[in-house]
């Protein structure tokens, strides 16, 4: 999978951001000096398939309070999520899946499912009033029915573009 550089990015925090080791990132990449990037270059992820291959899309619309599910470009179906609140803004752009968790505890509900942002994902929720309203530290929450059916359909690697 190819990541671009995008403005204020370090290679260490994309190495944080995709769970990858830096030392695997700069062999892979032939990079000597991970200050040596620059913005719109192309770093390769190993380990991950092309984006372009995968099968599923997901589409969230913070202001709309909405994640849809694609298949091979065509719409297949839309859930309520929560997002973030003030100060905690869910991040804004394009990412992957990285990996699935089930019953994380606590207020992720009965799934996670990690982003390729650090600390952000999209998880279920022990507060299901809150599906709808932007009230989270940043994260994507769904019913926990909901959470549990997409995991259940998406693979790693699933990319998610979040817009407003």
């Amino acid at each position: 999978m190819l990541h671009t550089v995008k403005p204020g990015e370090t290679l260490y925090q994309i190495s944080r951001d995709y769970r990858m080791p830096l030392t695997t990132i700069l062999a892979v990449n032939s990079i000597p000096n991970p200050d040596l990037i620059r913005v719109g270059q192309r770093i390769t992820i190993p380990g991950y398939p092309p984006v372009e291959t995968q099968p599923y899309q997901l589409d969230v619309s913070i202001n709309e309070r909405l994640l849809r599910l694609y298949k091979n470009g065509q719409f297949v179906k839309e859930y309520p999520v929560a997002v973030g609140r003030m100060l905690y803004e869910t991040p804004i752009g394009d990412f992957i899946i990285l990996n699935k968790a089930p019953d994380p505890g606590g207020p992720f509900g009965t799934m996670w499912m990690s982003l390729s942002k650090e600390h952000y994902g999209i998880h279920g929720t022990n507060n299901p009033s809150s599906i709808g309203k932007a009230v989270s530290r940043g994260c994507v929450r769904m019913y926990n029915e909901d959470v549990e059916e997409l995991a259940l359909t998406i693979p790693n690697g699933t990319p998610v573009t979040i817009h407003l």
